[in-house]
C-alpha cells in the first residue's frame, strides 16, 4: 500500500495527498513491485534500499549510496494467534535524500501510526532530522510499552500456574521468553544504529534536536535494561515452575506406587486361596475371616513403614 503525506499549509497537521513531491513523506506498507518501481522512478531512490525492509530477517543497519541514505531499525509488533498474542519484531526502513523521505515496512505499525494520526507533538515532515529522531523515540517507547504488557501477561500466567501446574502455561511463558530474546537483540542492534546516526554527515544535526536525540538514547537503553531484567526473571520463573511440576509428578508416582503395593498384598493372598487345589482352612467355618485377618495383619506394618518413609 502506498500512502503520501504532507503538512497542511498554515497548520501543523499531517494530511494525505495524491502526488509525490519534494517535502512529502511516502509511506509504503507491504508494497507491490509496481508501487516500489513508481516510488523509485519519482524519487530516484535505489530500489534495493526500498526493498531492504521487505525481508523479515533484515538486520538493523545504515547504508549510504550517493545522496541516498538507508536506515533500518527493528520495531516491535504484536501478532494475534488463536487466543493469545505473540510478540515479535520487524524491520522498518527509512530511506531519504535531499528532497524525498520514504518509510517501508511489511505491515501497518503502531510506530508510524502515531505520526499518521497526528499523535506526535512538534512533528513536521519537512524537518527530516527531527522526524528520524522522533521515529526512533516512538519506537523505543513502544518497546517499553510492549515490555510492560509482557510483564503483566507473565504475571497472569504465573498466577494460573500457582492454581494448576500445566505444561500449556509453561509453553506460554516460553513464547514470552522468546519474544524477550527478539526484543533484546533488536534493541541492541538499534542502539548501534542510533550511535552511528550521531556521527553521520548525511544527517544534518541541529542543536535544537540534541535533547531529543539524548532522550532517544536514554529510552532505548532503558528498554534494553528492562528486556534483560524481564528475561532473567522469566527464565528463573520457568525453571522454578518446571522443577515444581517435576517434583509434583514424582510425588504422584510415589503415591501410586504405595497404593499399588497395598493392593498387591490382598490380591496375592486371595489368589493363593482361589486356586483349584487343596489349601489350608478350605471349608473351615471361619476360614474367610481368618484369611482376612492375615491380610490386615500384613498390611498394618506395611502401612506403618510407608508412612515413616513419607510415601503418603
Amino acid at each position: 500500500m502506498l500512502k503520501i503525506y504532507a503538512m497542511e499549509s498554515g497548520k501543523r497537521e499531517l494530511v494525505e495527498c495524491e502526488e509525490i513531491s519534494a517535502g512529502t513523506w511516502v509511506n509504503l506498507e507491504n508494497p507491490s513491485d509496481l508501487e516500489v518501481q513508481q516510488v523509485c522512478a519519482k524519487t530516484g531512490l535505489p530500489e534495493d534500499m526500498l526493498k531492504a525492509a521487505l525481508d523479515e530477517e533484515e538486520r538493523a543497519r545504515i547504508d549510504i549510496d550517493g545522496e541516498s541514505t538507508l536506515i533500518v531499525i527493528d520495531i516491535p509488533v504484536i501478532n494475534e494467534e488463536k487466543d493469545t498474542y505473540v510478540y515479535s519484531t520487524l524491520p522498518l526502513a527509512i530511506v531519504f535524500s535531499e528532497k524525498y523521505f520514504v518509510t517501508v515496512c511489511l505491515r501497518d505499525t503502531a510506530v508510524l501510526g502515531d505520526f499518521v494520526n497526528n499523535g506526535v507533538r512538534n512533528f513536521d515532515v519537512n524537518k527530516r532530522t527531527r522526524f528520524i529522531y522522533q521515529i526512533l523515540y516512538v519506537n523505543a517507547t513502544k518497546y517499553l510499552h510492549y515490555l510492560g504488557l509482557i510483564d503483566r501477561t507473565a504475571n497472569r500466567i504465573q498466577q494460573s500456574l500457582h492454581r494448576a501446574l500445566k505444561n500449556t502455561e509453561l509453553i506460554k511463558l516460553l513464547d514470552l521468553d522468546k519474544a524477550l530474546v527478539y526484543f533484546s537483540t533488536s534493541l541492541n542492534a538499534n542502539q548501534v544504529v542510533i550511535n552511528r546516526i550521531k556521527q553521520m554527515s548525511t544527517v544534518k544535526h541541529y542543536e535544537d534536536d540534541n535533547d531529543l536525540l539524548d532522550d532517544v538514547i536514554i529510552e532505548n537503553r532503558q528498554a534494553i535494561e528492562m528486556a534483560s531484567i524481564h528475561r532473567e526473571v522469566l527464565s528463573g520463573t520457568m525453571d522454578a515452575f518446571a522443577s515444581v511440576i517435576s517434583n509434583n509428578q514424582n510425588i504422584v508416582m510415589k503415591l501410586l506406587t504405595a497404593i499399588t503395593i497395598l493392593l498387591t498384598i490382598p490380591t496375592l493372598i486371595a489368589s493363593l486361596w482361589g486356586m483349584n487345589v487343596q489349601v489350608p482352612l478350605a471349608g473351615a467355618p471361619y476360614g474367610f475371616w481368618v484369611i482376612l485377618g492375615v491380610i490386615v495383619a500384613i498390611l498394618i506394618p506395611v502401612v506403618i513403614i510407608m508412612i515413616r518413609k513419607n510415601m503418603f
